[in-house]
Order: structure tokens, then C-alpha cells, then sequence
């Protein structure tokens, strides 16, 4: 038998442990809330390997905005909006086509020069590259001129119109076309009667333009 002593001490051992099982128990809820949940199996796997060259997506993707098909799909932005007779989204397409491509045009010419001398695939490859954009910077500067002067701002039609007889030569198609705007524009009162030439420039300038 238990005396009633005895029976005493144990009621308060008993007491006294109460708080901290309480409290045990209180926080098992607490550290589980806390645990990091374990991933998947296939999470690991979803993701990309970054290091991998694979994985690394190339600039002359669409998606791309610096980029030949990025300029080109703002042309054609632009196009799809001059058909609409909507000036102001034709503008901003074009001028921002017009940037694109000559900000391509100053990289290809800096990156194939760094090469002059060294590696001549290099360099001409670079530079068909700086024309090939130059060109394109052109015709998306004759288009924004145009739409400046079907907005009725020969102001802003003026400037681009002599950029792009300075940078294709007033023999080339593109560059006449240009003259004959100024002629229209009565910015000029001689016309022009040099000859056409439709041959690929022997260097296109890719000196940036405002």
C-alpha cells in the first residue's frame, strides 16, 4: 500500500512535469510547419541545366527583340498598322525597328573589325551582317518618313529623308526614291537624273542615326 505520504510526492512530480509535456505537445504542430516540404521526384529533373550550352537560347530566335527577326517582325508590326491607317502605333514601330537595327548593324561592324587582319571568314562575315542591317535601317527609316508625311510633319519627314540619300548614295533606288520625296516635299527644287543603280553597296554606313 501507498501511503498517503508517498501518494503526495507523486501528485506533485506528476504536476510538475505537466507544463512541459504541455508545452511538448504544443510545439510538435509548430516544428512540423516548419519543415521544408520535400521536393518531387521529378522536380530535380523539370528543371533546366543552365551550364549547359543546349540550354542557352540564341538571339535569333523571334522572341528575340535584338535581333534580325525582331526588326523584322516591328517592320511588319508597322506595316499591319500603316494598313489600318494607324499612324502613331506605325511610328513607334518603326522608329523602334529603325534603332534595333542599326544598334546590329554598329555591333556586327565593331565585331568584324576586331577581326580585320586576323581571320578574314570572320570579318566578312560580320560585315555582309552590318550591311545587311544597314540596309534594313535604311528602308525602315524611308518608311517612317513616309508615315511623318502622312501625318503631315515634313519636319520630321526631312531629316530621315537626308539620311538615307547620305548613307545609300543618290545612285542607288532607295536613295533616289529619298530625293524624290525632298523634290515633293519642295525641300529641293532640282530633280534629280542620276541613273538608278540596283547593286549591293560596297559599304553601307552604320554610323548611328537619330
Amino acid at each position: 500500500m501507498v501511503s498517503s505520504g508517498t501518494a503526495c510526492r507523486l501528485g506533485f512530480t506528476c504536476l510538475a512535469f505537466l507544463p512541459l509535456s504541455v508545452t511538448l505537445t504544443l510545439l510538435q504542430p509548430v516544428q512540423a510547419q516548419n519543415q521544408v516540404p520535400a521536393l518531387p521526384e521529378d522536380a530535380s529533373q523539370s528543371q533546366p541545366d543552365f551550364t549547359d550550352p543546349n540550354n542557352i537560347r540564341p538571339l535569333s530566335q523571334d522572341s528575340s527583340l535584338l535581333s534580325m527577326p525582331g526588326g523584322q517582325r516591328l517592320l511588319s508590326e508597322a506595316n499591319s498598322a500603316i494598313s489600318s491607317q494607324n499612324y502613331a502605333i506605325a511610328a513607334k514601330k518603326l522608329q523602334d525597328a529603325r534603332q534595333v537595327f542599326n544598334q546590329l548593324s554598329n555591333f556586327y561592324q565593331q565585331l568584324g573589325s576586331s577581326f580585320s587582319g586576323i581571320d578574314n571568314r570572320v570579318y566578312e562575315s560580320q560585315r555582309q551582317k552590318a550591311v545587311q542591317a544597314a540596309q534594313l535601317r535604311d528602308e525602315a527609316t524611308y518608311q517612317l518618313a513616309l508615315v511623318h508625311r502622312a501625318q503631315n510633319q515634313p519636319d520630321l519627314a526631312v531629316p530621315l529623308l537626308i539620311q538615307i540619300v547620305r548613307s545609300q548614295q543618290p545612285t542607288r533606288d532607295l536613295g533616289k526614291k529619298a530625293y524624290q520625296q525632298l523634290v515633293e516635299l519642295g525641300f529641293i527644287d532640282t530633280p534629280s537624273t542620276t541613273p538608278a543603280s540596283n547593286n549591293p553597296p560596297a559599304s553601307s554606313s552604320s554610323a548611328p542615326q537619330r
